[in-house]
Order: C-alpha cells, then sequence, then structure tokens
C-alpha cells in the first residue's frame, strides 16, 4: 500500500467532465463568494471582526478536514510548510479580520469592488518575484486600477475619515491575498490543493484563536439566526466555494476562470440591495469601473500568474 505521507507527485490526468459540471462549479462558487461580502455586513451588529473571523475559520477548517482527510495525507516538506503557514496567517487570518473590520466602515458592494484589483497586485508582484515581465499594460493597469480605488475613497458620504479607513483595510485585504496566491502556485503544483486550503484555513483559525473569548462572548448574546449566518460562512463561501473553485480550475483554463471573478462585484451589489436595501455611493460605481478596466487591461498579454485571482 502507497503510504499516505510522503511526498506526492503532480496529479496525473483525468477523464473529461460533462461541460455543465465546471461551469456550474463556478456558478457554485461566485454565488457563494459574492453573499459572503453580504453576511459580514449583516453580522457586523453582532460580531466583532476577530471573533467572526475565528467563528467562520473553525467552521470551515472542520468541513474541509472531513473532506480531505480521507483522501490520504501528503506529508508536505519544510519550505512547504513554511509556505502554508504564511498563507494561513495572511489569507485566512489577517484577511478576513482586516475586510470584517473593513466591512464596517463600507457596504458590502464596494469592498468586494476593492477586493477585485487583487489582480493588478498580484502581476506586479509575479513580475517582481517570479521573473515575469512588466508590461506597459500592467503600468497602465496599475494606474487605472488605483485611480478607481482612489475614486471610490472619496465617493463616500458622511465621515470621511471613517470611509477612506473602511477603503484601506479591504485594500489591506487584497494585498495579503495577492501574496497568499504567489505564494500557493508552487504549493498546488506539488500538494493537493483541498489538502493545501484546509491546512491554511487551520492556520489562520489558530492565528484567530486571541479572539476565543470575544467569540464565546457574543455567540451567548447574538440570536440564532446570526449564529446560522456565521454557520453559512464557514461552511458555504470557505469550505464549498473553495473547493468547487479549485475543481473548476483543474477543468478549465486559469485566463477564463479569473475573468468570471469580475462578476461578483455585480452580484454582490445585487445581493446588499435585496438583502441589505444598500447600494454603494454613486461615484463608487465609477470607481469600480475604473478599477476593474484596469485589472483588465494589466491581464492583456503576455499572460501572468494574475490570472488565477479569486476572492472572498
Amino acid at each position: 500500500m502507497t503510504s499516505t505521507t510522503t511526498t506526492a507527485a503532480p496529479p496525473g490526468p483525468v477523464r473529461t467532465p460533462p461541460a455543465w459540471l465546471p461551469v456550474a462549479a463556478v456558478g457554485v462558487t461566485l454565488f457563494f463568494w459574492a453573499s459572503a461580502f453580504v453576511a459580514i455586513r449583516h453580522l457586523a451588529d453582532d460580531f466583532s471582526p476577530g471573533a467572526l473571523s475565528l467563528g467562520r475559520l473553525l467552521v470551515g477548517a472542520v468541513c474541509l478536514a472531513a473532506v480531505a482527510l480521507p483522501r490520504g495525507f501528503v506529508r508536505p516538506t519544510g519550505r512547504q510548510w513554511i509556505s502554508i503557514v504564511t498563507i494561513g496567517v495572511l489569507w485566512f487570518g489577517v484577511y478576513n479580520v482586516a475586510l470584517n473590520e473593513g466591512e464596517h466602515r463600507v457596504d458590502a458592494g464596494t469592498a468586494a469592488m476593492l477586493i477585485q484589483i487583487s489582480p493588478v497586485l498580484i502581476a506586479f508582484l509575479a513580475a517582481a518575484f517570479l521573473g515575469e515581465r512588466f508590461t506597459l499594460y500592467l503600468g497602465l493597469g496599475l494606474a487605472l486600477a488605483f485611480s478607481g480605488v482612489a475614486v471610490i475613497g472619496l465617493s463616500g458620504p458622511g465621515d470621511g475619515d471613517r470611509d477612506l479607513l473602511g477603503v484601506a483595510l479591504c485594500l489591506v485585504s487584497a494585498a495579503v491575498y495577492s501574496v497568499s496566491l504567489i505564494l500557493q502556485k508552487p504549493l498546488v503544483a506539488r500538494l493537493p490543493a483541498l489538502q493545501v486550503t484546509w491546512l491554511a484555513c487551520t492556520v489562520g483559525a489558530v492565528a484567530c484563536l486571541p479572539f476565543l473569548g470575544e467569540l464565546i462572548e457574543e455567540t451567548g448574546r447574538a440570536p440564532a439566526s446570526s449564529i446560522l449566518w456565521v454557520a453559512y460562512l464557514g461552511i458555504f463561501p470557505t469550505a464549498i466555494a473553495f473547493t468547487t473553485y479549485a475543481y473548476a480550475l483543474r477543468h478549465m483554463s486559469a485566463s477564463g476562470l479569473g475573468v468570471t471573478t469580475y462578476l461578483v462585484p455585480p452580484i454582490t451589489i445585487l445581493m446588499g440591495l435585496v438583502l441589505l436595501d444598500e447600494t454603494p455611493p454613486g461615484m463608487a460605481y465609477v470607481g469600480g469601473a475604473l478599477a476593474l478596466l484596469g485589472v483588465a487591461v494589466a491581464r492583456r498579454k503576455p499572460r501572468t500568474v494574475a490570472q488565477e485571482c479569486a476572492p472572498a
């Protein structure tokens, strides 16, 4: 019997699934990731950012373990463990806390638009650290994307400082996600993607354990419906959506799949309107369009690792 603790070779070829199945997986991923922005905004009054992060990650880690462990465990090397721990702290820990705090200050649709600048940041990091070319398209895309961010930051009504802080926190989430994806790219070439996601999610939950007291206290005060929403975040946008994304990525081109993530902001805005009765300020749409245009320009040929972006 083959040991499950040795480093495995990259996954072998798989049978081509029905054409509709990867498309359905993408649809599931987009819906759940968009809903996460709305759920986080909805829970802002019942759970603090750290407690919500810990609750979501604990649920997600348990669900991912239930799926990943029966498939066997491929033991990572020491260097791979360093990358996994870094991804867990940054992507699952810092990302969630910063995004949750940011959504105390900006609406769900604006947060979703800001996170979508990640592909441009990833392209820049790939040029800096993976030897990919820094093209004219990339430079122009960076300028457009950050112009859009500036417009979003200045578009909010009321307390401008509060809005700018929310924008900054969402940008922190986008930045740590981008760094994490650069680290994750070589990992999933040698380790099962589901196992990497589970381990990183578990590390993120451990990193958020200082918020355990807040989670226990706030859970005791929160209505049952809010507790169920926390469970929803852990099961659906975390465990299921990351699994369906990994499945779709295996059967679709990275560039084709990456483009679909641009549908997350409009889906989020629609959900926010229906479920929260809120929409981004008018100028935020202009800024979001500029940011997404910048992402599209930056992704012009030659292709880069940024084409594998995903968020929530």
